[in-house]
């Protein structure tokens, strides 16, 4: 898909502008202001990688009915044309001293009236990309406007998977899963994990992927200390734990699942942790429905490892997935979010194979009336042994 080109139709960016607004005018909320990559690609299709550079600020106003506005440095309008927004305004960015805040508070000045209430998503998992000072210089220049938080008016609505999100973040794992099919393959013709992180990163591309935001992983005997770290020039040895985990990215959509492989054999510990692993998922995805809670998930997944007789390896098991490669909510003791149908989810238990060693496993899934419906292809029942 070329950059900029809507990712859905109309009617799909419309029903999200209807959902958000319907939010706000129960939170009491004129406007919404958006500034992160992801809430910009949700509400107008705005689909492009240059989002990578930190110079200049983009800018999504949706008021209380109808298009979004966009206020956008000159460089994204062409693109921008060819999404889902109203009217575009834009500046030759980057301007110092003025970059897009006098038009962004013209602009917010024209459609509000000095009563009015502007949105903008200010808790966990939210990001301010205009530079704090311009801030500030904004809201200055708005009062009395004032700004509120919205992080629940947007987080509620994008939880929420359509039909069109699902089959998108399906095919995404579809690519994935035909990337795993080639490790073997991969490990074969590679003598070091930094080689096969590479590899396996052309294989995703090559499957269909259109950019590979993600891999993590790790390799070592008896498992791996840790489940973000980049790939280490070292040799893959029989008896090596090896774990390849991906956000691989299709249509602005992630997938986020990992797999395990023993390389040349696989000990008794290692077949032990996986098969509980498994079987802790595999209760997850016969017993969650929506209505429970993400803490009333962590404690599945944890029931299903104190089964086992594993230790859990500590933090969440689990999390939401989407246009982002981690979304809301967090499976924790700590976290309450209801879980609601279409909500497309992660399972990802992890367990302690000995001291500082672990092994994680995880599934991407959408939450249906009747329980999970996996959208990544369900890792192998028992641990496989890729033998060189």
């Amino acid at each position: 898909m070329p950059d900029g080109a809507p990712t859905f139709s109309a009617a799909e960016y419309e029903r999200r502008w209807r959902a958000i607004q319907s939010e706000m005018a129960m939170r009491g909320q004129d406007a919404i202001l958006l500034t992160s990559a992801a809430d910009v690609f949700y509400v107008t299709g705005f689909l492009t990688r240059f989002w990578e550079s930190p110079a200049r600020p983009w800018f999504v106003i949706l008021p209380s009915a109808g298009a979004p506005l966009a206020v956008i440095p000159d460089i994204g309008r062409d693109l921008m044309q060819g999404c889902q927004v109203g009217e575009i305004r834009s500046w030759p960015a980057p301007r110092p001293g003025d970059d897009g805040v006098s038009l962004l508070a013209d602009t917010l000045s024209d459609l509000l009236p000095e009563t009015g209430t502007i949105g903008l998503p200010m808790g966990p998992e939210t990001s301010l990309r205009m530079p704090l000072a311009d801030y500030l210089v904004l809201t200055r220049a708005l009062a009395p406007r004032r700004f509120v938080d919205a992080t629940d008016t947007v987080q509620r609505v994008r939880e929420i998977k359509s039909d069109v999100e699902i089959d998108a973040i399906r095919a995404t794992c579809r690519c994935a899963d035909a990337a795993f099919d080639r490790v073997p393959e991969i490990v074969v013709g590679a003598g070091r994990l930094d080689e096969v992180f590479r590899r396996f990163q052309i294989a995703l591309l090559e499957e269909g992927a259109d950019w590979v935001s993600y891999v993590a992983g790790g390799a070592g005997p008896g498992g791996y200390g840790n489940v973000i770290a980049p790939a280490e020039a070292a040799p893959l040895r029989d008896g090596d734990l090896l774990m390849l985990d991906t956000g691989a990215v299709k249509d602005g959509y992630f997938c986020d699942f990992d797999r395990n492989y023993a390389i040349g054999r696989a000990d008794d510990d290692l077949r032990r942790v996986y098969d509980g692993l498994y079987r802790a998922t595999e209760a997850a995805l016969s017993a969650l429905r929506p209505g429970m809670t993400a803490r009333d998930a962590h404690e599945l997944l944890t029931a299903g490892l104190r089964r086992a007789g594993l230790v859990s390896a500590g933090g969440r098991l689990g999390h939401g997935l989407g246009v982002t490669l981690t979304e809301w909510p967090s499976f924790t003791s700590l976290d309450e979010t209801p879980l609601r149908e279409n909500m497309v989810l992660t399972l990802e238990p992890g367990a302690v194979v000995s001291e500082g060693r672990i092994m994680v496993h995880e599934e991407d899934v959408v939450l249906r009336a009747g329980g999970p419906e996996l959208l990544s292809r369900r890792a192998p029942p028992e641990l496989p042994v890729i033998r060189r």
